[in-house]
């Protein structure tokens, strides 16, 4: 039976109308957040911590910025905006000592409480909002009088009151304008980092570059290897989003899609689907949470590494040359714009 849309229809902003909903962070997501649900007629203020950059930022659009602990204090309805791995510590020192029973904590992604990394005093409520879309597209969707889907949890022990308020707060952002649906924080959590880790980061970062490996390695030009195995793939991925994998495959040419039919399954096959079945269960199990909060707590070594690595690699240099030719392409200094909770 497919799951339940949620729309306008089914969420009333009068839920929250006259409670003061607190954003803890003001990076990608909480700015998006906090700014849609200014413009909804919400009651909003942003908690950060004193030296945060991203304090003059909200203040320039117009919030009033409180330091954490105050801002919970404040708040009904607080919206924990942070990194992951930098939620435990926030909810520990400024977020659960201010806390009383009949306020409601909400969180954009399921992992610090499907994994224990924050546990929520008794009565209260604890609910998630997560758009299926960055921060950005969230906020210019909204502008546009549109909206990103979006989904929504209530945390077992929270009260039947919860879900009106998850709803309403979806549809302050606009969700409800583009349609929700109910989860719940395991399987948002869950399905959420495999296909992070096996398809949309991982799967799709390792799979570009060993294709344009294979071609440079075999002799072929870098801007060649560039353009058939990175620069073409927004084309596949768009037909995709736009008409599903049948009819992506009846845009391209009938050698493209023959080409899909034989040579597809002798890259990904059933050892690619065992390695799948590994991630899931390290997911499932806990054991990718663990590791990566050993990896933080340790300062992130093997991380920074990762990121140096990624950053050198030859298909790096040979893109940021050949998109200086592409006019249309838009170029964004994306590590440069982010703001954070730091």
């Amino acid at each position: 039976m497919p799951a339940k849309v949620y729309t306008n229809k089914d969420a009333n902003l009068s839920v929250i109308k006259n409670k003061t909903l607190a954003i803890i962070g003001y990076g990608s997501q909480g700015h998006a957040h906090a700014q849609n649900l200014k413009d909804s007629g919400l009651n909003v203020i942003i908690g950060l911590y004193p030296k945060s950059k991203s304090v003059p930022v909200a203040k320039k659009h117009g919030f009033k910025v409180y330091n954490t602990a105050e801002a919970v204090k404040i708040a009904d309805v607080i919206m924990i905006a942070v990194p992951d791995m930098k939620q435990p510590e926030v909810f520990e020192k400024d977020v659960l000592p201010n806390l009383s029973k009949g306020k409601t904590i909400a969180f954009t992604h399921g992992l610090s409480i499907h994994y224990n990394l924050i546990k929520a005093p008794r009565g209260v409520d604890v609910i998630m909002v997560a758009p299926k879309g960055p921060g950005h597209v969230v906020r210019s969707q909204y502008v546009e009088g549109k909206g990103v889907p979006s989904l929504i949890a209530v945390h077992k022990g929270s009260s039947k009151k919860a879900k009106a308020v998850a709803l309403s707060w979806a549809k302050g952002i606009g969700g409800t304008r583009a349609g929700v649906l109910q989860t719940s924080f395991k399987e948002e959590c869950e399905t959420d980092l495999f296909g992070e880790q096996a398809v949309l980061c991982g799967g799709a970062s390792a799979l570009v570059q060993a294709g344009f490996e294979t071609l440079v390695e075999a002799g072929y030009q870098p801007e060649m290897a560039y353009f058939e195995c990175l620069h073409e793939l927004k084309l596949i991925v768009d037909l995709m989003v736009e008409s599903g994998v049948s009819g992506m495959r009846f845009s391209v040419s009938e050698t493209a899609e023959w080409g899909d039919y034989v040579s597809g399954p002798r890259v990904i096959n059933s050892s690619s689907k065992k390695a799948m079945r590994a991630i899931l269960k390290d997911i499932q199990t806990g054991k990718f949470t663990r590791q990566w909060v050993k990896e933080y707590q340790a300062g992130s070594p093997k991380y920074k590494q990762f990121q140096k690595d990624g950053e050198s690699h030859p298909i790096e240099k040979v893109g940021q040359r050949l998109r200086s030719l592409m006019p249309w392409v838009k170029k964004r200094n994306i590590k440069g714009a982010q703001a954070s909770y730091n």
